[in-house]
């Protein structure tokens, strides 16, 4: 793609997002949800939620020797390694295009974690992040690296939008706000997060919140929450609402969406118990040592993967890098150090465009995966990206 297209292409899917960039300015704390207290009532049942909070079996470290000093603290390592993240050009998108009918096995990434997944004639919209800022000011925070390569209001109708967590990058309020306006789906949910839709106006009744092992059935697929190794939050009181993984199973087909984790034996569980996985989206992205725990780099991206059953029929689309600037390593590395190891370990890796659809339904594995491996990110990654 030469640049003056990729750059009429960016101008013309930045309008295309502008619907949710430019809704109007709300109070911070309505975009961060529910209060704790109205959270803490509805979630103490849980056998997750103990001693005031949620817990899982391999507690996750937000920083490591956070109060450290010297050239290896997280504050040396922030300010040494500051503007990595960001890439040095126009990021090239496709603009998304879901057909009329939902397909027997697809995915379109929109950038992170966000994806429109068919499964069976189902339709799946799986983080849905469509705003400018991952943050509950639209003044500060992180901001959109790229345009969304489409329109909440262009999505096809929804059989249901499965959430992971809470996490601003995960949970976008403009974005819930659009979709009630144009679509009024079903959610499905860990516990918790319920309470921040209702306090957006989703009435309970469209929301299906689960626990750890709980699943629910919608239009013949069967969505299972599984437990991944992460933390919650939107202010200062974390891990008040669940963390989650998904498995979407249908009658022929089934994928797992990893939402955000860190490395946990829980993959080889979920694997044993659910899988195999036709298609599994997994984060390679954000990773930094200052918080092993908290995400995947992408060594251990292929290597969850891998736990879930991953065999040359399976085919792993890495998300969760390219469209905001949450760590401290170069834009393009994660997608490099993916690609490189899944070549090594015989992993099928696709690698699309933002707003490209990949379409797995009565295809051989091999094409599709040939089909998505142009290296387009060469084309805007800073000189010194390098891992």
């Amino acid at each position: 793609m030469t640049g003056a297209l990729s750059g009429a292409l960016s101008g013309a899917l930045a309008k295309a997002s502008e619907t949710v960039a430019q809704v109007p300015r709300v109070p911070i704390h309505r975009r961060m949800g529910a209060s704790t207290r109205s959270i803490q009532a509805r979630v103490a049942s849980s056998p997750n939620y103990r001693d005031g909070q949620f817990r899982s079996h391999e507690p996750a470290h937000w920083i490591v020797a956070a109060e450290a000093e010297g050239p290896g603290s997280p504050l040396m390592s922030a300010i040494r390694e500051r503007g990595r993240g960001r890439p040095a050009g126009t990021v090239p998108l496709v603009r998304a295009e879901p057909p009329a009918e939902a397909a027997a096995l697809a995915v379109t990434w929109y950038g992170h974690a966000t994806s429109l997944v068919e499964l069976d004639g189902r339709r799946f919209l799986l983080d849905p992040v469509f705003g400018d800022r991952v943050s509950p000011s639209s003044f500060v925070g992180p901001r959109r690296l790229h345009p969304t390569p489409g329109s909440i209001a262009d999505l096809p109708p929804l059989d249901a939008v499965v959430i992971s967590h809470d996490h601003y990058d995960h949970l976008d309020e403009p974005s819930i706000v659009e979709l009630e306006r144009t679509h009024q789906p079903h959610y499905v949910v860990p516990i918790g997060v319920d309470l921040h839709l209702e306090s957006w106006g989703v009435p309970t009744e469209r929301i299906t919140a689960l626990d750890w092992r709980e699943e629910t059935e919608i239009d013949g697929v069967t969505l299972t929450c599984s437990e991944a190794r992460h933390f919650s939050g939107r202010g200062l009181a974390r891990n008040q609402t669940l963390w989650a993984a998904w498995s979407l199973r249908g009658p022929a087909h089934a994928i797992f969406f990893g939402g955000d984790s860190g490395p946990t034996h829980r993959y080889a569980d979920i694997g044993t118990d659910l899988g195999p996985f036709d298609l599994t989206l997994i984060p390679i992205g954000a990773y930094s040592v200052h918080w092993p725990d908290i995400h995947l780099d992408p060594e251990q991206a292929i290597t969850a993967h891998l736990d879930l059953g991953g065999a040359p029929s399976s085919v792993m689309l890495p998300i969760h890098w390219a469209t905001f600037n949450l760590a401290m390593h170069w834009w393009a590395e994660p997608i490099r150090r993916a690609r490189r190891d899944a070549a090594e370990r015989g992993v099928s890796l696709v690698c699309p465009m933002v707003g490209a659809r990949i379409d797995l339904s009565d295809r051989a594995v091999d094409d599709v995966v040939a089909e998505h491996q142009t290296p387009w990110w060469e084309g805007c990654a800073a000189p010194d990206d390098r891992d």
